[in-house]
This record gives structure tokens, sequence and C-alpha cells, in this order.
């Protein structure tokens, strides 16, 4: 993929060029004295120079912005890359990754591509390819995969481990991906059926005061998973699987008492479990079973003084093989922009809120402070 030796074409074809370099020489320094390279990549006649640069060259665009050191030009099936020596590498390194993924038959957005230099630049042991190209699943030509380094190792940790915590953010992809993979396993009839559960009403359950029957009550509740559902599976087909108890979409009461076996279970919304209802949903797992819990510890919607379960798992479960706890950050939101800038944004502000809460602790008595405390664990989504 990388032309190593050759003929640089002249100047007046190639505008970065200098003085007619060999591929992978150094020419004069730039204007900052920074050592300079000139590098050639050959891309393969069986690559579409479309697929690999981006319709209207979006993707080479991309690239540029993540080089702002690198001169980049295409043409052909050529693309020559000059500038300091590091960045000519790395460039180098992310055509042969995306050379990867686009021979795998997928499309490259400039997402994609900057999410590959994130990798790159932080030197992971995986490769970005083997990120964007693990397919989780695929249905109506949609195709489900992680998108972010921490999304592939907590889809791994899913195949690897009984009971799986992910942890993180809105956006992160914590629920939807770990529904793909129940979906994955039942299709390939690792289980027998998926459950599919959260906190009925986020504050405790409290139903009520709503209108309407008790399925009426519930649904709003579910909907988001239900929504997943649909996208992974023939909307047509998912009442049959339902009757016939193969998906089954619950309020987390509905599971005590039981035992789960042969079952993918997925406790979404987790922060809203009491430290009691998280015991008793992890003391479901049955035979041949395997558990995913998800949630935001940002996010307790419980009343004031109950103590999130979420909160306080991980120190009870450390040490127990065979459960792992995978947190995601704001670095692996895949919606808009903003949501990942917002996330980081509140999390400055709580951590404001913390330094200040000894200070205002100092004025009050024991209780004002207690009560102060409690209600800062359990500050209601925002």
């Amino acid at each position: 993929m990388t032309e190593s030796n050759g003929t640089i074409p002249p100047t007046s074809q190639r505008g970065s060029q200098a003085n007619g370099a060999s591929p992978g020489t150094a020419i004069p320094a730039g204007n900052d004295g920074t050592p300079q390279a000139v590098h050639r990549i050959v891309v393969p006649p069986t690559i579409n120079m479309v697929s690999l640069l981006g319709a209207g060259d979006e993707v080479l665009r991309s690239i540029e912005r993540s080089f702002p050191k690198a001169d980049i030009h295409a043409r052909g099936n050529e693309i020559t890359v000059t500038g300091p020596f590091g960045e000519v590498a790395l460039v180098e390194r992310l055509i042969d990754e995306l050379l990867v993924v686009v021979g795998a038959g997928q499309s490259l957005t400039a997402d994609a591509v900057e999410r590959s230099v994130g990798m790159l630049r932080q030197q992971t042991k995986e490769r970005p390819a083997d990120v964007l190209t693990l397919n989780i699943l695929s249905n109506r030509g949609k195709t489900i995969r992680p998108k972010t380094l921490n999304q592939k190792r907590y889809v791994d940790a899913i195949d690897q481990h009984t009971i799986v915590f992910g942890i993180g953010p809105a956006g992160t992809g914590k629920t939807y991906l770990a529904m793909a993979k129940a979906v994955q396993a039942l299709q390939a009839k690792q289980v027998s059926r998926i459950i599919l559960t959260r906190p009925a009403v986020e504050a405790g359950e409290r139903l009520g005061f709503l209108p309407g029957t008790l399925t009426e009550k519930i649904d709003p509740y579910l909907r988001p998973l239900y929504d997943a559902l649909h996208d992974m599976i023939d909307p047509e087909s998912i009442p049959r699987l339902m009757a016939a108890g193969t998906i089954e979409v619950a309020p987390l009461a509905y599971m005590r008492g039981r035992t789960l076996n042969d079952a993918f279970i997925i406790l979404d919304e987790a922060q809203n479990t009491s430290a009691e209802q998280m015991k008793m949903f992890l003391t479901r797992l049955g035979f041949n079973s395997r558990m995913v819990v998800t949630g935001d510890v940002t996010q307790v919607d419980l009343p004031s003084g109950t103590q999130s379960g979420l909160r306080i798992v991980q120190d009870i479960l450390d040490g127990i093989d065979d459960v792992r706890f995978m947190v995601l950050n704001s670095n692996d939101v895949v919606r808009h922009r903003l949501v990942g800038e917002i996330v980081d944004a509140y999390g400055r502000w709580d951590a404001v809120q913390q330094d200040q809460a000894p200070q205002a602790g100092a004025n009050q008595g024991p209780r004002q402070a207690r009560d102060t405390a409690a209600g800062r664990r359990n500050r209601p989504a925002r």
C-alpha cells in the first residue's frame, strides 16, 4: 500500500513535492525549522478512491484537519504526504487502517477518521481497523458495530464475562450495544430468550398516580427498549417473539422471585435501582445466562436519601471472578458532537460543587450537612 521506491511526479503535477525527492526521504526544513519528509502512498487498483477519500473528498478533508502540519494531496490512485516525520508516519498508518476498512466493504465517514486518528495518537494496542470492522448485527441493510475503542472493549467484555456493567453518560451506546449482543446471542442459539428490564418509574416505581391500565402505565418507561428492538429485529417478528416469551420486556419489579436460565438479561437505567433492588436483580442469574447492567451514575432520579445500587455495586463485587465493570466517557458519545461537550461541562460543574461542599458543610449542623450530601448524591437528572 505504501510505495517505497520510484520517482515523484514533478512539482507542476504535485504541488506538495519538493525537488523531486524520493518517498520517505527528507526535504528542506519547514518555516519553523522542523525537519520535513515526503512520502507517497500508492492505493491498490482494487480500491475505489471515492470510497477511500469520500464523496466530495469529505474523508480527505477530515484527514487534512486532523494533520494541520502535513500537506496531503491525492491524484489518481496516489496520495502524497509532506510534513514533519512523525506526522507523515501517522498519516501513512491512518491510510493503511482506512484501506483495511474500505477493503472490508464498509463506508468511511469523517467521524470514523477522527476516532481512528485519536486511537493512533494514543498508541493503543488495538488497531482502528479492528474497531471499525467488528460487526455485531445486521438488519435491513443496517450494521451495528462499535464506533470507539472503549465500545469495542465493552463488547469484548460481554463476550468474555458472565456479568458486565456498562457505566457511562448518555449517548455512549451502553444499552444499544448490549441489546445488539443479546439479539446476536439469540440468533446464534447461545441463549433461548432475551429479557430486558428497567425501573418502571425512575422515582421509586410508583405507578399508582399514572392514568390507564398497568400496561399503559408501564409502557412509556420501557419504550426506549422497544425502539431499539425495532432497529435489530424485523418489526413484524417482535409481537410473535414476545408472545412466545422469547423476548420479554418488563419492569424490574417483575423479576422478583424468578430464576432466569438460558437467557441474556439486560438491566437498563440501573442508576435508579436501590441497593436492595440491585441485589435482587443480580441474584436472578441462572444457568447458561448472561447479564449486562447499564446506567449513568450522574443521572440518579431516586428520592433523596435513597442510595443508588449502581453507585455501590462495584465496591461490593470487587474481586469476584467473571464480573467486569466497563466505564465509558464523553469520548465515546456517538450522538451529536455537542452531547459530548455537554457531558464534559456538567462533569466540570459537578467537580466544582463537590469542592465547595466541605466549606458549606462547615457552616451547617451535622443533620443539615448529611441532608445536603444526600441531595447532592441523588441530584435529579438535568
